[in-house]
């Protein structure tokens, strides 16, 4: 099995909380575990980035500089990341970038120096895994409360929360449907030093226990 290269995430509602159309730095705030699983990647030589929808720059809502504002917060809480890309289009500009299209995932692939078929992308809407298929890489959704249960059912993998869609892709891309991996976080950082023990991650069929954390709630979904 070949490791994986790179773990690419959503920005709104993976690493943060969503705040629609946020352009003020001092409103960020990270959703729980997003710094332990950053620093957990890095800690493996894993690359990290972020690929993110930012319509609000063509809706006259944001402006280039208040993204670039806001990206930068999110990297002094949660990264340093290794690469962003940020779409500024809208749903109607036909633009190759903007998600579900696999723009953004294959140029930020290549600018860590990784094929698509290593990297792996963590977001929360149906979008982010439609952008990871059309890329050729893997996608894991963490739903939360704007995560349609359609979106859900439809993933190929879904964790439920980040630190367990990371921790199951430190050996290599993910397995089975539903990813659990329940060490403390100190055990998955512990087994990259030689004679560490090492508990593999598991798989559990069925989605059922992870669809019930999905609900529909549409409000501030255009990204």
């Amino acid at each position: 099995m070949s490791p994986v290269e790179a773990v690419l995430f959503d920005r709104d509602g993976t690493l943060v909380h969503d705040v629609p159309y946020n352009g003020e730095p001092d409103l960020v705030r990270p959703v729980d575990g997003a710094r332990e699983a950053v620093a957990l990647l890095r800690e493996h030589g894993i690359r990290v980035g972020v690929v993110t929808n930012q319509s609000g720059v063509a809706r006259g809502l944001l402006t280039d500089t208040d993204v670039r504002r806001v990206n930068r917060r999110i990297d002094e809480l949660v990264g340093p990341f290794d690469v962003w890309a940020v779409c500024p289009h809208g749903p109607d500009d036909g633009c190759h970038c903007r998600k579900p299209r696999p723009g953004m995932i294959l140029w930020a692939a290549g600018r860590v120096c990784a094929a698509p078929a290593d990297c792996v992308v963590i977001g929360d809407i149906g979008a982010d895994m439609e952008a990871a298929e059309h890329a050729g890489a893997h996608g894991i959704l963490v739903p939360n409360d704007r995560t349609r249960p359609e979106e859900t059912t439809a993933a190929a993998h879904v964790a439920p929360n980040l630190l367990t869609a990371v921790r199951a892709v430190l050996d290599g891309p993910p397995e089975g449907r539903v990813l659990v991996d329940e060490r403390p976080i100190e055990a998955a950082f512990d087994a990259s030093t030689p004679g560490s023990a090492h508990v593999p991650r598991r798989a559990v069929p069925g989605a059922e226990a992870d669809r019930s954390r999905a609900a529909v709630d549409t409000r501030g979904r255009p990204r």
